[in-house]
């Protein structure tokens, strides 16, 4: 009797070589068919699959049949990310909340209705009796967005109304994961960090008089401790993290996996199974790493010209990951800006000098600076490069102390605002499963008898 497959095997690498090489595609066939590569064209211009009405993003303005780049707009239900961002913030409040009323209904809420909602996360911020301890602290991992979704997947099980799908239960299971995830994923990490790395445990329950932010914060930390700069630039990068339009590909998982009729927890599980990869929702982690190898490689990162050449290094696959990538820079959509980053950059300097991380930051404001001009000296582009979301959240969220195992749990912790928004359209709008179609480049063949082969 075999042994269990348990890691790779020289049976299964020969394998894996047989299956590599009977399914290649010829990359020129998709030019041949006209089949859009990653749902995208030649200009990278994502292949129209649906409508929505819960977000939108600017990225060129039409001059007559040229586009044309221009700084980038991101608007949540129509309204400008900038107006939302400094609307809360010059009326000295934080926004999770609000603009968590303002994604999933539409519009803007009245104060009393604010104060509402608010009540309901709070009543709906609490697990199940034992969960922490029969789930949470069970099997804990070092990868905290599959401990998330184990944790969603276990949910269902005390759901009594788990599959169904009317509109007033899955927006109340909607309202019970937004309310729940930054619990579930502190937790998680708790365990892990008691269990496997012989760290004091500590389980902090949620204060009903804080926000959102407040609450990561509170639980995260053992003193239970924060401050109110630190708060708010939680805050902000929750709000700016909420939505990003509904071809992202973890909203468009929602989107695909809600139109085949399945239970909440099981799109949720899928959205986050999209979000974990590092080509979505784990990007600031490489942002982080890129700049302590920088940091470990280049004698003085003061002196522009030794940072320069290790930026030449990244793209010429010489450094880092050798993967030909600054990671931080460019966007699959927007080009001379992304709103989101301009929004964080303006508090960036604020935590570091409060921090003592100038020196850092003065670090990744030349990089911003200087990695565009060299992408464009280099590579051969059809839109102009900026700085990302991910290029300052990452370093945010370094400052903040939060461990690198909850950066993209932290995403996840937004990002649940749109993904919920985007699965409640779904079901209001469609009545069909999503089915798009591949074009086969088989070859046909003969069958052979099994002792002919």
């Amino acid at each position: 009797m075999k042994k269990a497959l348990t890691e790779v095997s020289p049976e299964i690498q020969e394998l894996a070589e047989l299956c590599r090489g009977n399914s290649g595609i010829d990359l020129d066939l998709y030019t041949v068919h006209d089949v859009k590569r990653g749902l995208r064209d030649l200009n990278g211009n994502g292949v129209v699959a649906g409508l929505t009405k819960i977000s939108d993003i600017t990225a060129y303005r039409m001059e007559g049949d040229t586009k044309v780049p221009c700084d980038g707009v991101l608007r949540y239900r129509g309204l400008d990310i900038r107006d939302l961002c400094n609307g809360f913030i010059s009326e000295n409040r934080l926004g999770f909340e609000e603009i968590t009323y303002l994604l999933l209904f539409g519009k803007l809420p009245t104060a009393a209705e604010l104060d509402d909602f608010k009540e309901l996360l709070n009543a709906s911020r609490t697990l199940p009796t034992n969960f922490v301890r029969d789930v949470i602290m069970k099997a804990p991992s070092k990868d905290m967005m599959n401990t998330l979704s184990r944790s969603v997947l276990t949910l269902a099980c005390y759901d009594k109304k788990v599959d169904d799908i009317s509109i007033p239960n899955v927006l109340r299971q909607c309202i019970m994961l937004i309310a729940v995830f930054p619990m579930l994923a502190v937790y998680g990490y708790c365990a892990y960090n008691h269990y496997k790395r012989g760290k004091s445990l500590y389980i902090h329950h949620p204060s009903a008089k804080l926000s959102t932010a407040e609450n990561i914060l509170l639980m995260l930390r053992p003193d239970k401790k924060y401050t109110d700069l630190e708060a708010r630039i939680l805050d902000m990068a929750l709000v700016l993290h909420m939505e990003h339009g509904g071809g992202n590909n973890s909203t468009f998982t929602m989107h695909v996996v809600t139109s085949s009729g399945t239970d909440t927890y099981a799109a949720v599980a899928a959205a986050l199974g999209s979000l974990k990869g590092p080509k979505h929702g784990g990007a600031n982690i490489k942002v982080v790493e890129m700049f302590q190898d920088m940091k470990r490689s280049v004698k003085d990162t003061k002196d522009p010209a030794q940072v320069e050449e290790y930026l030449m290094k990244l793209l010429h696959k010489e450094a880092f990951d050798k993967k030909g990538l600054i990671y931080g820079m460019g966007h699959a959509v927007y080009s001379l800006s992304d709103p989101r980053s301009c929004l964080l950059k303006e508090y960036v300097e604020k935590l570091a000098q409060e921090k003592h991380k100038m020196e850092e930051y003065r670090l990744y404001k030349m990089v911003e600076e200087m990695a565009p001009k060299v992408i464009e000296r280099e590579r051969r582009i059809y839109k102009g490069v900026s700085a990302n979301v991910d290029f300052y959240s990452g370093f945010i969220y370094n400052m903040l102390d939060l461990p690198s195992e909850l950066f993209t749990p932290i995403f996840a912790m937004a990002r649940i605002v749109g993904w919920s928004a985007h699965r409640l359209e779904e079901l209001i709008n469609q009545d069909k499963i999503i089915r798009p179609a591949y074009k086969s480049v088989l070859k046909e063949g003969e069958y052979t008898a099994l002792e002919e082969r």
